[in-house]
């Protein structure tokens, strides 16, 4: 039984504080918090906090009020929430987190309203609560029949939540969480193309802008020369932008139209200084090497291991729109974190928060990369210029060229072997760059703590050594651990191979007695029947425990064709509320392993970046998607975060398997770093 206060209480520790009015005004609608709205015309509508940005929070959403409220999704309208970290909390898409933190405040606003109504109708009737049940959106009686809800909501909004009573539905009664039905609440609308993403913004009176961005790695404009551009039929305004943050600043060029805009970008002559134009990545990658400590502190076996840029590559290219009036200003954005956005926004401006709104959209992808603000600052800095709504568009150029991209790394992992071929000590000593869009990222400490969660019982150090980050570097897929446990678990691979050891049976050695790991590692290897290896094919597997979830995957691939044929991956989140949305984003980091370790890699030459599309940035098309079977662990464990959680294992056993029982030295494999 979860009472109204203790709900405050739990939820004000979190990262969401849940708003409750006490007692609630009688009104034509019953909100008995910010997540659930019911009017009396029966409608439900759901607030999503948190943006979607492919992740499926809307569609959980959905099925956690429609869950509690006793009604299907299809009678739920989801609205997503603009950014507002008074009302809503944090409204950061990042740490796998969001289903993790909404579960509990979002269960609870809608079955404290399924409560509100019950009660209503019981003291209508004059009957007990205990008699009366919430069914199909309505209150039913054994005897006094059913009243919709629509009938209660003036009579529910005017009752004190505070002395109701809530019990959360329980697991055994779920009707849709937890359940194998179901896809997506937008699925129709996405394939249909009536879902609207940051791109599609069109506010009245809206201009275009695009961004003469630096030829070369930190160069800034020498000399501009405009003139063509702004004759030219459509072309608005030239303005210089100064790097915002840690952003890389630029020419924008406003238009009537995005082709008007590109016409003007390339009409521009600017001539550039300073930067590195003489940069390159195999320079960086042998700086980084060099820079690890002259000898491993264990004198045993050791591999290097190396591991290249990647950029996010989403989708749909990064973009804002933004309208600063005088009174204030309205964003548009894929943003991961529209609430922290208007907090930057109102602090940069002057002004206070109520003065700014943030409208964040479906978003086309995002990784990491739109937790970043850059975007909507070029967007509010054209804004303020013509004083008209602009939005700014990144080519995909732009954005492979000049994003925040994952940092580099370099690996040399030591171990020693005992008797029975098992290692019994380890060293892993890494030399990386920090994350540049969050300082604090600059300390080996938190690095450490981001990348290694080795989750084997052989004791030894892992240190970290930080060299300054020759460009702008950010949050990408799981951050440090894809690079960390890659290593570990090729390195673990290798070991195994050596010792002549089945990798199954050294892994479950090794991992702690009662380990939620011993369960997903069984699972897997029971349905990819590693007991009978297909001729003509190599395996790999890892094992990963991050974000309080478990899970362990097995890929198998042809190496001489270097072919995926088939991942196979076992997942414990606790109880998987969405099971169709734990699959998919076991699906997602999938694709992105094969892309990463097949090929997909960003090279610097002469100070450029030489990738700009998918045409040189080698992402895995369909032909190259192995099949992927994803079993789903459920567990009593407290429920667990998923979006990046495959990604590691997934990118590991996919190298071992294309490796065949060679050693792998890095990613992408069997390819020059840099």
């Amino acid at each position: 039984m979860i009472s109204r206060r203790t709900l405050l209480r739990g939820t004000a520790a979190g990262a969401l504080v849940v708003a409750i009015p006490v007692p609630a005004l009688a009104s034509e609608s019953l909100m008995p918090n910010v997540f659930v709205r019911l009017d009396d015309q029966g409608r439900i509508t759901a607030t999503a906090p948190r943006p979607d940005t492919g992740q499926g929070v809307r569609t959980v959403v959905a099925l956690m009020v429609a869950e509690e409220l006793a009604v299907d999704t299809s009678d739920i309208t989801v609205e997503q929430a603009p950014g507002d970290t008074e009302r809503f909390g944090s409204q950061a898409v990042a740490n796998s987190s969001s289903v993790r933190q909404l579960a509990t405040p979002i269960r609870t606003a809608a079955a404290t309203a399924r409560c509100l109504l019950v009660t209503a109708a019981a003291q209508r009737w004059r009957v007990p609560v205990t008699e009366c049940v919430a069914k199909d959106g309505a209150v039913c009686h054994p005897r006094r029949g059913k009243l919709p809800y629509r009938a209660l909501v003036r009579a529910a909004a005017a009752l004190d939540p505070a002395t109701v009573p809530v019990e959360l539905t329980p697991p055994e009664k779920w009707r849709l969480l937890g359940r194998t039905r179901g896809g997506r609440v937008d699925a129709r609308d996405i394939v249909t193309g009536r879902t609207r993403y940051g791109i599609d913004a069109r506010p009245p009176g809206g201009l275009v802008a695009v961004v003469a961005r630096p030829p070369w790695l930190g160069a800034v404009p020498d000399t501009i020369d405009d003139t063509t551009t702004r004759a030219l039929p459509g072309v608005v305004e030239v303005l210089t932008l100064t790097a915002p943050g840690d952003g890389q600043g630029g020419v924008a060029v406003v238009a009537r139209s995005t082709h008007q805009a590109l016409r003007g970008r390339d009409a521009l002559r600017i001539t550039w200084h300073g930067g590195t134009p003489a940069a390159d990545s195999r320079a960086w990658i042998t700086d980084l090497e060099t820079a690890l400590p002259a000898s491993s502190p264990i004198n045993g076996v050791q591999r290097i291991y190396r591991m290249p840029l990647l950029a996010h590559a989403p989708m749909e290219p990064m973009n804002a729109t933004a309208h600063v009036r005088p009174d204030g200003v309205t964003v548009w954005a894929p943003t991961q974190d529209p609430g922290g956005l208007r907090t930057q926004l109102a602090r940069q401006l002057g002004v206070p928060a109520t003065a700014v709104r943030v409208e964040a959209s479906a978003s086309g992808g995002a990784f990491g990369r739109r937790i970043e603000p850059d975007p909507v600052l070029e967007a509010v800095a054209c804004s303020r210029r013509t004083n008209a709504p602009v939005q700014v568009l990144w080519t995909r150029a732009d954005d492979m060229r000049h994003d925040s991209y994952r940092p580099m790394s370099v690996h040399r992992m030591s171990a020693e072997i005992g008797v029975n071929g098992m290692p019994i000590r380890r060293a892993h000593e890494v030399v990386t760059w920090p994350l540049t869009v969050l300082p604090p990222f600059a300390n080996p400490a938190l690095i450490k703590a981001s990348g290694d969660h080795f989750p084997y019982t052989v004791p030894g150090d892992v240190t970290v050594t930080v060299r300054p980050a020759p460009l702008r570097t950010g949050f990408w897929r799981a951050v440090y651990a894809g690079q960390f446990l890659y290593a570990e678990e090729n390195f673990l691979s290798e070991i195994g191979t050596r010792s002549g050891l089945d990798q199954i049976a050294l892994r479950r050695a090794l991992l702690p007695a009662g380990s939620r790991l011993h369960r997903v590692l069984d699972t897997v290897a029971a349905r990819a029947r590693w007991d009978k290896p297909a001729r003509g094919t190599a395996r790999g597997v890892a094992c990963h425990e991050d974000y309080g979830s478990a899970i362990a995957v097995i890929a198998v691939a042809e190496p001489e064709s270097r072919r995926v044929l088939r991942v196979h991956a076992a997942v414990d989140v606790g109880v998987a509320l969405h099971p169709s949305g734990v699959r998919a984003q076991v699906e997602g980091c999938v694709a992105d392993a094969v892309s990463t370790v097949l090929g997909a890699q960003i090279t610097v030459r002469e100070g450029r970046v030489v990738e700009s599309s998918f045409g040189d940035y080698r992402w895995a098309r369909i032909g190259h998607t192995p099949d992927i079977d994803v079993t789903i662990v459920q567990t009593n464990a407290p429920l667990g975060g998923l979006g990046e959680l495959a990604y590691p294992p997934a990118a590991a056993a996919i190298a071992a398997a294309l490796a065949g029982g060679a050693p792998v030295t890095g990613m992408p494999f069997g390819t020059d770093v840099g």
